[in-house]
């Protein structure tokens, strides 16, 4: 089979499972030859070695199987992380995050902070490159994030500022904390999700109880308690209202929401 022949065939086979069939049959033939997609320009005619285990790639991304998973590694803000199954995939709206988080740090010259729910370690680990001072406990109450975190930073040669701790929230973290951030899970329970995630992600990265906000209200309270200064956190399109109102209740200096990419309601950052 020639470069051209495959991915043709594999266009075919991904047009239900892909926005963009042709762009991601280029992505997994790339990551199968390990050259880039110019390359497969250049060699169209050239046929490749291994056809079936190239097969097999194209069959896990046509059942639905994140591409992320596949390859093993995902691009988030100027980096690439591992990934694997059992950790959350990073988003590109959590870049918004991390540049909130990014301005507070620069503004109040914050060098310790909490950061809940680590995953692959994406925020943990920009925010880490970007401030050579900041010190951050980074906490999951799950083992593979915890272990998938510990290789990218160790990648990134980081563990002397980040250090991974197993915590339900920041109960095991006692230590002095000046701001905490998170991308807790925080989608309802009954909320149907698309196949690539729900028959994939980890289910404990992305429900946050039957409402949805329940995680997110407990972590308020927890760093309200502890008396930190700033919380920042992503939320679901659909919670400033019921936040805004909890938030009221229990008394911060203030509560500021943010929208994504999209225009969508996506996080909020509360100074106590």
């Amino acid at each position: 089979m020639t470069i051209k022949e495959g991915l043709s065939w594999a266009r075919a086979q991904l047009q239900e499972a892909c926005e963009r069939p042709a762009f991601e049959a280029e992505l997994l033939l790339a990551y199968h030859l390990g050259k880039d997609r110019m390359y497969l320009l250049t060699h169209d005619l050239d046929s490749f070695a291994d056809v079936d285990a190239f097969k097999k790639l194209i069959q896990r991304r046509a059942a639905d199987e994140p591409y992320e998973y596949i390859v093993g590694s995902a691009s988030f803000y100027d980096i690439h992380l591992g990934v694997e199954e059992g950790v959350l995939i990073p988003r590109p709206e959590t870049e918004i995050l991390i540049d909130l988080v990014a301005e507070i740090i620069e503004k109040e010259n914050i060098t310790r902070i909490a950061e809940i729910g680590v995953g692959s370690g994406a925020i943990s680990i920009v925010l880490a490159r970007k401030f050579p001072l900041l010190h951050i406990i980074a906490t999951d109450i799950c083992d593979t994030p915890l272990k998938v975190a510990g290789k990218n930073i160790e990648t990134f040669g980081l563990s002397q500022q980040i250090e991974l701790r197993k915590s339900n929230l920041i109960d095991e973290v006692p230590e002095e904390l000046e701001l905490v951030v998170s991308n807790p899970p925080y989608i309802a329970e009954d909320f149907l999700l698309e196949s690539n995630v729900i028959d994939y992600e980890p289910k404990e990265a992305l429900f946050g109880g039957r409402v949805g906000d329940e995680l997110l209200k407990q972590i308020i309270v927890d760093v309200k308690e502890r008396g930190i200064r700033y919380l920042a956190c992503e939320m679901g399109y659909d919670q400033k209202e019921p936040l805004q109102e909890f938030v009221n209740q229990i008394g911060v200096e203030y509560i500021r929401f943010y929208k994504d990419m999209a225009q969508f309601d996506r996080g909020f950052i509360i100074k106590f």
